[in-house]
Order: structure tokens, then C-alpha cells, then sequence
């Protein structure tokens, strides 16, 4: 993974931390999870508080994910929220920590100030062992603690306030206008600094998790959907007039359910044209046959001219292979129609001339989906799908593993925000 972290290809944009006074804030919040401090002068965090640094010299990627479930977070700043997430079981933690800091900033930087604020996101299971687990988990409730116990004394400073005001004879009692002094020490003026969280209650969706190989779990007003390893424990099992099961390998279905829910943008000119999507998927699929018959070309410095001589070279080897004439035959009827005949094509090429409803609240979900159908588009598979991604890569050759790092650079990462609104309508 050292081309990928010097490319920033992972763990990229953290934050650092080297400020003693912050490290040793994280500290107090390991050792209240019961694991030891670090030792490190310097190390680098997400939003979520999770740092690669300290998860290698624990020895324990999963030392704020204990059973990936019940997710634990280390706040020090509140320039956090704008950080990526870089290590979660669920797909929807990233959003879940945002909400919370969205919600309640004035706390959060109050708060942050003096302490370190840590917890966990709880939801209704300590431990996920079949898919029942995973569809009981309505909403979480965000478990916030300080390491000076900040929290804590604002609440009590607060009911002692209401007793002030409420009690005609509460401001002759000596002992507890010390207390509240001694407590104003510590929290400030309560009344304008909001120390203490107003929203920690969270609705959980749709979402992803690495449980069982990969889950993806889809909740509409009617039906809730899973998407999964029929082998996974409680597949089918559990609550069949309220659950639908489809298997991951399940092209046919997968796709009517993403398309007669709302959740698919179907091939049509006035956004397939414009976005260069087809050409991109073509691509993509070129670069996948390429690395198939030859895993160690050098494509770093290739042209057009030598991709068009390559293809031709190898038309017997393309033809067999199919995805890319398809592409092709695809392009030309959109711009003969203004649209392709879904029915007509076998369900797994129907993943390549789709992508997900742009404004959608499951369009990142449901492209991460798309992902696990055309797995031989690894830009598409790091935008959405990084966990796939690095799966991926790691069965790389040294030389593939350099094109695809060159490829992302020279593409996803010169504009993020610009490429995804280009290639998949995203303004997010």
C-alpha cells in the first residue's frame, strides 16, 4: 500500500496531530476505551478519530471498531467534520459522525476548547451474528463522554441554574453558590457556550456493510431490501412479508429492483452523450483485457495511437470477450434512438450503460452497488467502492498497481467534485 499512501490514494488528506496538548487529550480517550496510550510524537486521525499511525503500533485496526458494530470516536477539534473516513465496517458511519457535528457545532467547538470528547455510536445489537442483527438496527444514539468530565459538570451546573431560578431561598444556600462557582470554573458561562449535545439520536438507512462478505441493505416505505451472499446467516430467514432477499449474484434481480425503485438512471442521450460515460466504460474495459493478457505492460506513458493499434491486434481476443463491442453498439443506438432496449440486453451488461439517480439519497449506495457488476472499472471502484478497490489491487502486479495509480491521479484526483458531476451527475 506505500504507492498508494504516497499518491494519497489512502489515508489521504488526515489530519495530523503533534500539538502535545491534543495528543494528550487522545490519550485520556484510549485509556477511558481501555486501550494504551501512544507513544507517537506525531500521528494522523479521520473524522471519526481513527488513526493508521496508532492502529499499527496497537496492532489493531479494529481498536475503534470493536466487533465492527457500536462505533467508537475520538473528537479533538471540530475542523474534524471535514475530514474523509477511512476505516468503518458500515458505509453510512462517515454521514452518521457528520449529522452529529453538523447538529450540535456549538457544543462540539465549546467543548473542544478544554476536552476531548469521545463515545460510542450505539445502536440495539453489541455483537452482529446473522442478518437479523443488521435489520434491527433502526437508528443510533451517539454515546458522548469527555475526558475532564466537562459534560457532566455543564449538566450539573445547568440543574443547579434552574434551582437558582425556581427556589425562592436557593441563594442563600452558601454551599451550592460555591459549587457553582467552582463549576463555572471549569465550563464557562453556560448560558452562552451550549456544552452539551442537543441531537444524538440518528435514523440509520440504507447502507453497506463488510458483515458476511458485504451487505448492502436498501429501506424503502414498504420493503426493506438485502443484497448479500445467500449463504450468510439468516439469509431468507427473517420476516419474508417485510424483507426481500436477493442474491449479490443475481444480476437479473438486482437490477429490476434498483430500477423499479427509482434508484437507476437509464441509458438515455441527454446525460449519456454529454458525460463521456460509455467512453470511460470503454476504457475500462480495454485497460481490463490488457491486464488479463499482459499484467506487466507499461501503461503510464501509452497514447491513443497505441491504445487504437493494441485494439486492433487484438480484435479476436476483444470480440470473444464482448463488453467492449457491446459498448460500442450501445453507443451508436443511443445516438440513433436516444435510448437502449434494456430488455434486449443480458442483465450483467446492463450495469455498464447505467448509473445511479443523481439525486437520489441512495445515488452513492446504489453506485457502489454498480461497482460489484463491472469490477473491471477501478476508477469507478475507487470513487464508490474503496474497500473493493484495495481488495482488488492487492491481486495486482507491481506494474498494474503502478497504471492504476497513474490513471487515478490523471483523472479522480485533478478534480474530485468535477469529476463526479461530469461522469456520474453528483453535485455532492
Amino acid at each position: 500500500m506505500d504507492l498508494l499512501r504516497r499518491n494519497e490514494l489512502i489515508y489521504g488528506r488526515l489530519m495530523p496531530v503533534d500539538e502535545p496538548h491534543l495528543i494528550e487529550r487522545y490519550n485520556k480517550a484510549l485509556k477511558a476505551f481501555g486501550l494504551k496510550p501512544t507513544k507517537l510524537k506525531k500521528f494522523e486521525i479521520d473524522r471519526t478519530g481513527f488513526s493508521p499511525q496508532i492502529a499499527k503500533e496497537l496492532d489493531n485496526q479494529l481498536y475503534l471498531d470493536p466487533n465492527e458494530v457500536n462505533r467508537r470516536f475520538i473528537i479533538l477539534t471540530p475542523d474534524q467534520i471535514d475530514l474523509p473516513v477511512v476505516h468503518t465496517a458500515f458505509s453510512n458511519t462517515g454521514q452518521l459522525v457528520y449529522e452529529f457535528m453538523s447538529k450540535n457545532s456549538r457544543a462540539i467547538d465549546a467543548l473542544t476548547i478544554k476536552d476531548v470528547i469521545y463515545g460510542e455510536i450505539e445502536d440495539t445489537v453489541a455483537k452482529v451474528e446473522s442478518i437479523e442483527d443488521l435489520l434491527s438496527i433502526n437508528q443510533v444514539e451517539f454515546r458522548v463522554l469527555s475526558a475532564e468530565d466537562v459534560l457532566g459538570k455543564a449538566a450539573e451546573l445547568g440543574k443547579l441554574v434552574d434551582r437558582l431560578k425556581l427556589e425562592p431561598n436557593a441563594w442563600r444556600d452558601d454551599d451550592m453558590l460555591k459549587r457553582m462557582v467552582e463549576l463555572a470554573k471549569v465550563t464557562g458561562d453556560i448560558r452562552e457556550n451550549a456544552l452539551v449535545p442537543d441531537q444524538v439520536i440518528f435514523r440509520h438507512n440504507a447502507f453497506w456493510t463488510s458483515h458476511f462478505g458485504g451487505i448492502y441493505i436498501f429501506i424503502d416505505k414498504d420493503m426493506t431490501t438485502v443484497i448479500g451472499d445467500p449463504t450468510s446467516p439468516g439469509f431468507k430467514r427473517s420476516r419474508p412479508w417485510q424483507v426481500s432477499y436477493l442474491s449479490i449474484t443475481d444480476a437479473d434481480r438486482v437490477f429490476r429492483f434498483l430500477a423499479s425503485t427509482g434508484r437507476l438512471e437509464l441509458p438515455r442521450a441527454s446525460w449519456i452523450e454529454q458525460s463521456g460515460y460509455l467512453e470511460h466504460r470503454a476504457e475500462m474495459a480495454i485497460r481490463g483485457i490488457i491486464r488479463e493478457v499482459e499484467p506487466d505492460r507499461d501503461l503510464t506513458e501509452a497514447s491513443l495511437v497505441w491504445y487504437q493499434t493494441w485494439i486492433q491486434s487484438h480484435a479476436d481476443i476483444i470480440n470473444r470477450e464482448g463488453t467492449f463491442p457491446f459498448l460500442n453498439a450501445a453507443k451508436r443506438e443511443i445516438a440513433q434512438y436516444g435510448q437502449i432496449r434494456l430488455e434486449d440486453v443480458p442483465p450483467p451488461l446492463r450495469f455498464l450503460v447505467v448509473r445511479a439517480k443523481p439525486d437520489h439519497p441512495d445515488a452513492w449506495l446504489t453506485n457502489r452497488l454498480i461497482s460489484d457488476f463491472v469490477r473491471f472499472d477501478f476508477v469507478s471502484r475507487y470513487v464508490f467502492n474503496k474497500q473493493g478497490f484495495y481488495k482488488d489491487y492487492d491481486s495486482f502486479t507491481p506494474q498494474w498497481r503502478e497504471n492504476v495509480v497513474v490513471t487515478l491521479k490523471n483523472s479522480y484526483l485533478k478534480d474530485k467534485a468535477a469529476f463526479r458531476e461530469h461522469l456520474y451527475g453528483l453535485t455532492d
